[in-house]
């Protein structure tokens, strides 16, 4: 959909049209935000291969792109050996044909580290691979909690925070010298685990090929941009105004018509109807204010990133209550609610996950080598079958070394694959007190079964032995999300 646009005058409402943007204290200092984020790693260049372990070969149910498949350059979640979350954008392989440039853009884009951006951590450029490595985070985009939302509306206080988190992120990333944003927009912005909204660092980097491409509807680009074919820092500064009136109005209202209901003075059209009773009128001509401003048809009258975190402070409400509360979820570090399975694994109770192991046998295993496929092999493997048969019985009668052994003899043949051995043996290793083995085989088991909620669950123990705690309760989330779709499936 086109749009005209029309050099329009200053006549937000009354004499109010020339009221300059309050300048009040900066909260915080710069350096101590900044250096939230300075325990990340540092920008690396990952192999194919690792990148290729970390998201199970780029599995299917790995896809976190709001458009699945379909996608122009496709989104993943994945896990390092380390066990770090990472997403990973996988460029088409018409985008980016000089490697270098990639190089150098990423690098570039990888040097920034603040608490407000998804920071890059790495890439990867192997023959026609392009693929950007990043933070992950768990719980959606700003679109889909705006526009798609499915139990409660976001509410006011929190449209104010994303906001100024957003104007943040630019302050921050102008004053390192990166104040190009390309298509900024509500699929940028992403909920952390403790829903904090964060600015992807995707759109630090030049589009693919010459950088100029700007890829939203039409009606929602910088009019500069349909003059002269370029975006500026002031470009990205009208597209906030968009997202402003987005968050105002819980819609993608195409700026031309809410200037002309704000000229018309008709702002009860512009606001979501679901936050009546939530803010004061003045928060709200203040918010319209600002918006009106980004959307100034001249660059130069637009504001700057810092001016934006200066009109936005005073506008703050209930800043000390945690972002998940506001957004209605669960942080990782509140109690959720466990099957049984999940509760014995928060006591490391191995006795109880061995049970479910032993009762489920080999019904789950996604593998090339489940119950069926064992019974089929030729004579010539009935070796390696009995080495799997005798671990089989050892872990029956819990003869864990036994059975690590006959697993391991199982394994090193590599001609079958079984998410269950690896199971089993990864909970042979708890029993015998060697988590990192363990965590490895529980790692394994989940690239061969993405979806298999008792590998994140076996995960989830190993790290709890070894005291990292952040980690064991993000696998555990896994597990428990995992078995309840499986529940809901067979239900």
């Amino acid at each position: 959909m086109g749009c005209e646009f029309s050099k329009p005058s200053w006549c937000c409402w009354d004499s109010e049209q020339e009221k300059p943007i309050a300048q009040v204290p900066e909260r915080g200092n710069e350096d101590d935000d900044e250096s939230q984020a300075k325990s990340l790693p540092q920008f690396q260049e990952f192999t194919f291969n690792q990148i290729l372990s970390a998201t199970s070969g780029f599995s299917v149910e790995n896809i976190v792109s709001e458009q699945g498949e379909k996608a122009p350059n496709v989104v993943y979640r994945g896990k390092l050996s380390n066990q770090m979350r990472i997403a990973v954008k996988r460029f088409n392989r018409s985008s980016w044909p000089d490697a270098r440039q990639f190089l150098e853009e990423a690098r570039a884009v990888g040097q920034l580290r603040h608490h407000r951006l998804i920071n890059l951590l790495g890439c990867c450029s192997e023959g026609d691979e392009r693929l950007l490595v990043a933070e992950y985070m768990p719980n959606n985009t700003l679109a889909k909690h705006l526009f798609h939302w499915e139990t409660q509306p976001m509410k006011w206080v929190m449209r104010l925070r994303v906001a100024l988190h957003l104007a943040e992120a630019l302050k921050y990333c102008t004053r390192k010298g990166r104040s190009l944003y390309h298509d900024l927009n509500a699929y940028r912005i992403v909920f952390d685990e403790e829903c904090n909204p964060r600015l992807s660092c995707f759109g630090l980097m030049k589009n693919s090929r010459d950088g100029k491409s700007y890829s939203t509807n039409l009606a929602f680009t910088p009019p500069e941009f349909m003059r002269t074919g370029q975006i500026t820092p002031e470009s990205v500064i009208y597209s906030f105004g968009t997202l402003l009136l987005d968050l105002l109005s819980g819609k993608h209202i195409p700026p031309s018509r809410a200037l002309d209901l704000i000229r018309e003075k008709n702002l009860q059209m512009l606001t979501d109807s679901c936050l009546e009773g939530q803010f004061s009128n003045d928060d709200d001509t203040e918010l319209v204010r600002l918006a009106s401003r980004c959307l100034q048809y001249e660059p130069p009258e637009r504001p700057d990133p810092k001016s934006l975190v200066a009109a936005l402070l005073p506008l703050q409400k209930d800043a000390k209550v945690p972002s998940h509360e506001l957004m209605y979820i669960r942080s990782i570090s509140t109690a959720i609610p466990l099957s049984p399975l999940g509760e014995a694994c928060v006591r490391k109770d191995l006795t109880v996950i061995q049970e479910v192991l032993e009762k489920l046998g080999y019904k789950d295993d996604e593998g090339a080598a489940s119950e069926l496929s064992f019974q089929m092999w030729t004579n010539q493997m009935q070796e390696i079958l009995d080495s799997k048969k005798k671990g089989d019985v050892a872990f029956r009668h819990k003869d864990f070394v036994t059975a690590i052994d006959c697993y391991t003899q199982f394994l090193m043949v590599g001609m079958m694959v079984s998410a269950t051995v690896f199971a089993r043996r990864s909970l042979c290793f708890l029993m015998s007190g060697m988590p990192e083995e363990a965590l490895g085989d529980a790692l394994q088991a989940q690239v061969i079964s993405p979806v298999w909620h008792i590998a994140s669950y076996l995960q989830a123990v190993a790290l709890f032995s070894l005291g990292k705690e952040k980690e064991a309760r993000l696998a555990l989330g896994d597990g428990s999300a995992l078995e309840n779709q499986k529940n809901k499936k067979s239900s």
